[in-house]
This record gives structure tokens, sequence and C-alpha cells, in this order.
């Protein structure tokens, strides 16, 4: 009896220490000031634990919402996150950015970079018809709208690029359409092929990951 009440006593005392280890490690990254949370979210991206970096945000935008630190943070996750080709993520930084600092000098940047996220998304979405008319519509609305940005040459270079894509879908289309008896929809994509500047350009997309090639 003795044995059997030392040992639920004992496991009594480990649960409560490891309770309040868990409370001290909450008490310990509670109310810290925005340059903790900042800091943090540098120190994980140098390591390259971007799922930390991700939450140190959260807690930065959640405790301190109206402090500068969150501007410069953003830029950087944006960043980060799209030199780790996780797309996504990077765009929800950048329209954040863009939503709360709309006035910003960083908006060329980060339009920039938001296009440069969808192009480079295309290496991985091999027929996505849409994100590369899409993205074709956005770049030539960058060149628009930021006549001269430094960054035009890059997006000139994502357009031909995209053209490219574009035109070697048509054709794939066009040549699908006419195998399964579809005349009318194959004379669609023809047309687009005939008008297209690149039409003389000759790819295949047969060949599974030309796209990817091509965005390369």
């Amino acid at each position: 009896m003795r044995l059997k009440s030392f040992l639920m006593l004992l496991i009594t005392l480990l649960f409560t220490v490891g309770c309040a280890d868990k409370s001290l490690k909450v008490d310990e990254d509670f109310n810290k000031p925005a340059t903790h949370w900042y800091n943090k979210i540098i120190k994980s991206i140098k390591v390259g634990d971007l799922d930390k970096a991700d939450d140190a945000y959260a807690s930065l935008s959640s405790e301190h919402v109206n402090s500068k630190l969150q501007k410069e943070a953003l830029l950087i996750l944006a960043n980060a996150h799209s030199e780790k080709n996780e797309h996504i993520m990077a765009r929800f930084y950048i329209d954040t950015y863009l939503t709360r600092y709309a006035q910003s000098d960083n908006i060329e940047y980060l339009k920039y970079l938001k296009l440069k996220s969808n192009f480079n998304s295309l290496k991985k979405a091999n027929r996505d018809q849409k994100l590369i008319i899409d993205t074709i519509k956005n770049a030539n609305n960058y060149i628009q709208k930021f006549p001269t940005s430094i960054y035009n040459p890059l997006v000139h270079t994502m357009l031909t690029k995209l053209y490219l894509a574009e035109l070697s879908l048509n054709r794939s289309i066009a040549k699908l359409y006419n195998k399964t008896g579809k005349k009318n929809a194959a004379k669609i994509y023809e047309e687009k092929v005939s008008s297209s500047w690149l039409k003389d350009t000759q790819i295949d997309l047969s060949n599974q990951g030309i796209l990817g090639k091509i965005f390369n």
C-alpha cells in the first residue's frame, strides 16, 4: 500500500511540475515587446524555420497592432517565403502589406514581388490556363502603372515566357480538340495560335513539364 501511495504521489508531482513548466513557458512568451517578436522572426528565418517565423509574426500582429515593426516584418516574410517558393504564403504577406500600407514607397516593389510569385507558381502548375492568362494581364497592368520601374526589364522577360506558355498551351488544346472531333472548339484555339506574335516558335507541350522549362 505504501509503495502504491508513493507511486501515485510521484506521478502527481511529475504531472504538476510538467504543467508548471508549460505554464512558465506560456508566461515567458506573453506580453513581450514588439522587438522580441521581430527579433524572433529574423532569427527563425536565418535558420530556415519559416513556421516559427510565421508564428512570431502572428504574435507581433496580435499583441502590437500599431507597431511600426509590422511593416518591415511583412516585407521580410514575403521575401523569405518567395525565396523558398512558398508562393501562397508570400502572396498572403504581400496582400496584407498592400492592404495596410497602400501609400507606401514599397508598392512598386511589392507589386513586382507578387507578380514574380505568380509567375514562379507556374513552374509547378503545368497546365493552369487561367493562371497564365491572369499573370499576363497583371504583368501588362504593371508595366502600364509603373512605366519607369526598374523591374520592367524583368517583367518583360516574364511576359515573353508567359506568351510562349500560352501559345504552347493553345496549340496543345487545339490538337486535343481536333483528335476528339470538336472542330469548332479546335478552330477557336487555332485562331489564337495564328494571332500570336510568337506563332513561328515551335514548342511541343506533349513533353510533360515543358512549361517548367519555359519558366526556368
